[in-house]
């Protein structure tokens, strides 16, 4: 009883202490109410938030091509600034692709002695290490610059000295500069292939460059905070005579865009001076833009032009690739240099592809120098 007495008494202290946690309980019940209604708030401002740039989004959404991501660090970017980037399908475009190789193969064989070997233009032109050689190689001219530069601001200051060369060369010719210094040292291919191509046709370098080689670039800008995308068509190369004819301005050229009505008189008269020789070998040619695009013509014709025979196995003469026809256009020009001729404005690979003005030139220069040769 005493016990039970003792509990008894005893309950009155537990019901007050129960009381003041049931009120404190009740106050922190309220205050958490009231944080939660706060969190409430926020979380529907954000649920609204959210929902405005997902309509941003879906507005902005059709100016993006599929498969084209916008990177992290491009939201990164400062106010008006811009990043471009190539669409995904551009780059598994084949004659895209084409063009890579052609310019790689090209670079590769430029720079064979310094046993420079490119296999991928982005990781390997960025730092401006290949470009210095290739400019340099094509120019002979020595720029001064570091050998080998590690850090981001080395390779920066050696670009920059390599594209002021570049671009005090390509500008007086009508260039339009494609590239810069942050362009290329972050990767840009597009504006690596524009650099690439632009050296090429000015040094009318011995490659074929594909025709008509366009890509879809993507371009982000921000603008008041909000990045805003669009597609541009970038035209990186255009037809075999415009690209290498650029810097050629002669008489075949007037005489093609201004007086077409007196290339049959041309014609006529180089086909009378090519057959009076040819026809000592049972040969006669009728149309001169496809019938010396495989060069036997051309070798044969030297050889009697000169009054020799030449071997059978300098040359194919029934040549059945693209690369044998061009070994014996090559070979017909070495000929012309042996004879005392300067070394023909024309490429090889311009006569193998059916360039009328090419082709021209070459026969014309044969006809100044043998006109009155029996």
């Amino acid at each position: 009883r005493q016990t039970a007495r003792k509990r008894i008494t005893r309950a009155p202290k537990m019901s007050g202490t129960t009381s003041a946690n049931t009120h404190r309980i009740k106050k922190d019940e309220s205050f958490l109410g009231k944080l939660g209604g706060t969190l409430v708030r926020k979380k529907r401002s954000k649920e609204v938030s959210d929902l405005q740039e997902e309509g941003k989004n879906a507005i902005n959404a059709p100016l993006l091509p599929s498969g084209a991501d916008i990177h992290p660090e491009d939201t990164l970017l400062e106010e008006n600034a811009e990043r471009v980037m190539l669409d995904p399908t551009s780059r598994e475009n084949l004659k895209f692709k084409d063009l890579l190789k052609v310019l790689i193969d090209w670079i590769n064989s430029e720079l064979e002695e310094d046993r420079i070997i490119v296999k991928d233009l982005e990781e390997d032109c960025y730092d401006g290490q290949v470009l210095q050689k290739l400019f340099e190689k094509l120019s002979g001219r020595k720029l001064n610059v570091a050998e080998v530069t590690q850090s981001e601001i080395g390779q920066k200051q050696k670009l920059q000295t390599v594209l002021e060369a570049v671009n005090e060369l390509l500008r007086p010719h009508g260039w339009t500069i494609e590239w810069s210094v942050d362009s290329i040292h972050s990767k840009n291919l597009v504006a690596i292939v524009y650099l690439l191509v632009a050296l090429a046709m000015h040094f009318q370098a011995p490659i074929r460059l594909p025709e008509h080689v366009s890509v879809q670039v993507v371009v982000v800008k921000k603008r008041e905070g909000i990045l805003q995308t669009a597609i541009v068509t970038k035209e990186l190369t255009s037809t075999t005579e415009t690209m290498m004819g650029r810097f050629e301005r002669d008489a075949f050229d007037t005489l093609l865009d201004h007086a077409p009505d007196k290339l049959n008189v041309v014609k006529t008269s180089l086909i009378t001076f090519v057959n009076k020789h040819l026809n000592k070998l049972n040969l006669e040619v009728t149309e001169l833009e496809t019938q010396f695009a495989d060069g036997v013509y051309l070798v044969l014709l030297m050889g009697l032009l000169e009054d020799y025979f030449v071997p059978l196995y300098n040359f194919f003469l029934t040549p059945e690739s693209f690369e044998q026809k061009v070994h014996n256009v090559a070979f017909a020009f070495e000929l012309m240099q042996d004879g005392g001729l300067k070394k023909p404005k024309a490429r090889p690979e311009d006569v193998v592809n059916l360039n009328l003005k090419s082709t021209l030139r070459v026969l014309y220069n044969l006809f100044t120098n043998y006109k009155n040769s029996d």
